[in-house]
């Protein structure tokens, strides 16, 4: 299995497909496999990198408190040791703020900067959300926990799918390498800490902010001033879309992504 050694950090990665390089960021609690559904239709046109952030899936954890802008760090050094001069970069959640971390270090690397259902800046609300959820996390069985975590991030409309709804759940329980609560709780807490907002207007790569109508977890206004952060920044609403872009929608998130790249690289 492929691990990379990334800003003192190992890493476990996959790439799939050939062409520019596109790598992604999943977002909190989510390993790589919170990409399934993009895989096929990215590797179709790019060499597509996903990955498992520290304190999740099979990468290590972490052994002190951090901050986002250091998971942006372990970004970068995975790019190094892929030999990634340049890249394509996608964020979701908590890895969109993350992928912002990463443009704002490294802006002569990002040849496209792609943030969906995230946010600029948290406050003292997001501060007591993450307490809260991490105390839940401790206090729930796993079962239970992965239940009010696709409760909290899909639609009113999923559910009325019951099939589908008992395949997810069995997928999420299926995996060999659940979080662990106290990796939940560092990826969390740095999340509660994560304010761009005022210092994104420097940004020159082309930036795309996709939002999804539904979402109730972080709402379409969050991405709307997001993309006000951004001069010239490109903001994508998908009708009825939930927190779960990638898993509810992906043929809509899947077009979004690789059209924005395709109209502003027509090599690719």
């Amino acid at each position: 299995m492929p691990f990379a050694d990334a800003n003192g950090m190992s890493l476990y990665y996959e790439e799939h497909g050939e062409g520019e390089p596109l790598l992604c960021v999943m977002g909190l609690a989510a390993d790589h496999l919170a990409w399934a559904l993009q895989i096929e239709a990215f590797a179709s046109r790019h060499r597509t990198i996903v990955f498992d952030n520290r304190d999740v899936g099979q990468s290590a954890y972490a052994d002190r408190p951090y901050e986002l802008s250091d998971m942006a760090a372990d970004v970068l050094g995975l790019a190094d040791a892929l030999g990634l001069d340049t890249f394509h970069l996608l964020g979701a959640s908590l890895g969109g703020a993350v992928a912002q971390h990463v443009a704002l270090a490294a802006p002569e690397r990002v040849r496209t900067l792609q943030l969906a259902v995230t946010w600029a800046g948290s406050g003292a609300y997001a501060r007591e959300k993450t307490r809260l959820w991490a105390s839940e996390m401790r206090l729930r069985s796993r079962e239970d926990w992965l239940d009010s975590l696709l409760l909290t991030t899909v639609s009113e409309a999923f559910y009325e799918n019951q099939p589908m709804v008992d395949f997810v759940k069995q997928v999420m329980r299926s995996n060999e390498h659940p979080q662990e609560p106290d990796g939940f709780e560092r990826q969390s807490d740095a999340s509660s800490r994560f304010d761009l907002r005022g210092r994104l207007a420097g940004l020159a790569m082309p930036v795309h902010v996709i939002s999804g109508e539904h979402d109730t977890l972080l709402p379409r206004w969050k991405q709307e001033e997001l993309a006000a952060e951004i001069p010239g920044a490109q903001l994508t609403v998908i009708e009825r879309g939930s927190h779960a872009l990638q898993l509810e929608f992906p043929l809509q998130f899947n077009a979004a992504v690789l059209d924005f790249i395709a109209a502003r690289v027509p090599s690719a």
